[in-house]
């Protein structure tokens, strides 16, 4: 391709991707109203639907990446929108708890908080989404690597695991 026909087809990107953002984007039915939607509706869904962003159940931490990532991307959220937006992402696209059968005792949050929290935040962990398996061969690397768990402990804190971060 020539040099010519190459900025051409730049410039042809270029419009393309002004008229997308110029566009008046709509709101989708499943935005639940609320401070931060506008934000959302204006800086998000020009290049997301509403679905897209709702399925992701992120914590708040894990949607201030997700923002941080898009602005590296190209995306405009003014120093203003940043924390009504990510209030509101938080509030309405949070993770949902697992419905499990497996009750967390007091001892395996416990032992959770205790030995996970040396070294990982909530949402590193909560990341992961591995089966029961995933979380027992994730427990015994980390006792390997001197986590604090005792081998009395080990399938407990692997049921709070997989309960609260059950395979997606």
């Amino acid at each position: 391709m020539t040099l010519n026909r190459r900025i051409a087809a730049l410039a042809l990107v270029s419009l393309a991707a002004v008229g997308v953002g110029a566009q008046t984007p709509q709101p989708s039915p499943e935005l639940p109203a609320g401070p931060g939607r506008e934000t959302l509706t204006t800086r998000c869904v020009t290049c997301h639907q509403g679905d897209v962003i709702a399925q992701q159940r992120l914590t708040r931490a894990g949607w201030g990446r997700e923002v941080d990532k898009m602005v590296r991307w190209g995306a405009v959220v003014d120093a203003g929108e940043r924390e009504p937006l990510l209030d509101y992402l938080a509030a309405h696209f949070a993770p949902t708890p697992a419905a499990a059968h497996i009750v967390a005792t007091a001892s395996s949050e416990s032992t959770y908080k205790r030995a996970c929290f040396v070294c990982h935040e909530d949402d590193v962990i909560e990341a992961q989404r591995l089966s029961r398996d995933g979380w027992g061969r994730e427990v015994d690397k980390m006792m390997r690597w001197g986590a604090n768990v005792t081998a009395a402990d080990r399938d407990a804190l692997v049921d709070y695991l997989a309960a609260r971060y059950p395979r997606r």
